[in-house]
């Protein structure tokens, strides 16, 4: 299969071009005049793929679209979103769609995933039941983190490349999704404990003064309450950093770069464009959350009405345990709202990426051509993640 240049290939690590696109103050074009020839079918990083329509046609013929070319036609849309840069709607839209019309992958991944995560996480509740009482959650959640971060990567990896297909109304089995994520997951688990440890330490950092007063024996109130502020000043520093570093599991899948480079790109990617990243990760996390509890909450009360008479006779004992009951109902809504908040999330991620690499280097020209639209010169559907002995 042919590489799709800008998309996959190692040279997409270079520099964003903002120049890719004219300026908002460009002046418009005058109804009739004449353009040359190459503005009929421009080239990559010439603008968005809806630029060439609105141009008279060959020989002073009328447009497609009005006797003088007036007016702008949808653009192409061979999958899940529209090939230009897009609005937050849009993003939110092509996120759902790719669940609901590639369902089979997306939803069968994610169910596979959330099924090992949640069972981890009940037998690890259920083998230290009994002896932690309230701290079983916590306990829980520590033991299978290295699970947990397993699970995610994988997630990430695997839903990065079903969703890359649907951007150009291409599906791919999960046998297609592992082929091509494999070579890279090494790299993938490397760059989450990466970004981990990165937001981990800012936050650390901000609250060693604290931690170091506390473990010398002081305990004067004000002073504690004064290095708890300066702590939760590193909180939004870590998430400053967070967002900046938010595109590079995409980066490094689709563009097969190693871990640095991704973060790099990322920072390129995300600059000038922070507020509108945080905003929209911002907004898809609180649907996923709001989602996540409507699914939750019903099983989390057949659980409670299930164990309410243990939960009875344990009330004040210092080492109660949890019914195994609403354990294993938690479970049951924790595979639930997994299923449908992985895809969505990592879909959310995917777009933000492809978004910004649309309105930085004009990525819609040659995903246009990889999609085999042939008035952007396709010939047919070209792999943009497919083998090529170039990239191994």
């Amino acid at each position: 299969m042919t590489d799709t240049p800008g998309w996959a290939s190692p040279s997409s690590s270079e520099q964003p071009r903002d120049e890719a696109r004219p300026p908002a103050d460009a002046p418009a074009a005058v109804p009739g005049q004449s353009v040359p020839p190459h503005a009929a079918h421009p080239a990559p990083g010439a603008g968005h793929v809806g630029a060439q329509y609105g141009a008279p046609g060959p020989h002073g013929q009328p447009g497609q679209y009005g006797p003088y070319g007036w007016g702008a036609p949808p653009s192409p849309k061979p999958g899940v979103i529209p090939l230009r840069p897009l609005g937050v709607g849009e993003i939110l839209d092509g996120a759902v769609s790719t669940i609901r019309t590639h369902w089979r992958t997306t939803l069968g991944l994610s169910l596979g995933l959330a099924v090992i995560e949640q069972g981890g996480t009940l037998a690890a509740q259920l083998a230290i039941n009994g002896s932690t009482g309230n701290l079983t959650q916590a306990l829980a959640g520590v033991v299978v983190l290295p699970l947990n971060l397993l699970i995610a990567v994988i997630a990430s990896a695997l839903l990065t490349m079903v969703v890359s297909r649907a951007v150009l109304g291409k599906s791919a089995t999960a046998g297609e999704a592992w082929r091509e994520a494999r070579p890279q997951l090494l790299r993938m688990f490397g760059l989450s404990l990466l970004s981990g440890l990165i937001w981990g330490g800012i936050v650390l950092l901000g609250f060693t003064p604290l931690i170091g007063y506390v473990v010398a024996g002081a305990d004067e109130p004000a002073i504690v309450g004064l290095l708890v502020v300066v702590g939760l000043l590193s909180v939004p520093a870590a998430v400053w950093v967070g967002v900046q570093l938010s595109l590079a599991a995409p980066a490094l899948m689709l563009e097969k770069q190693g871990i640095t480079a991704a973060l790099s790109r990322s920072r390129r990617l995300v600059r000038g464009a922070w507020w509108r990243q945080a905003g929209i990760n911002l907004l898809a996390w609180v649907l996923s959350f709001i989602v996540s509890m409507i699914i939750a909450t019903p099983f989390a009360v057949i659980g409670m009405a299930l164990g309410f008479d243990h939960l009875v006779n344990e009330a004040g004992s210092t080492d109660a345990s949890v019914p195994a009951s609403m354990l294993v109902a938690s479970a049951i809504g924790g595979i639930i709202a997994s299923t449908l908040t992985i895809p969505f999330s990592a879909a959310i991620t995917v777009l933000l990426y492809v978004d910004q690499r649309i309105r930085r280097e004009a990525l819609d020209i040659e995903l246009a051509r990889a999609a085999g639209l042939p008035e952007y010169g396709g010939t047919g559907w070209s792999d943009p993640v497919g083998p090529n002995p170039a990239r191994r």
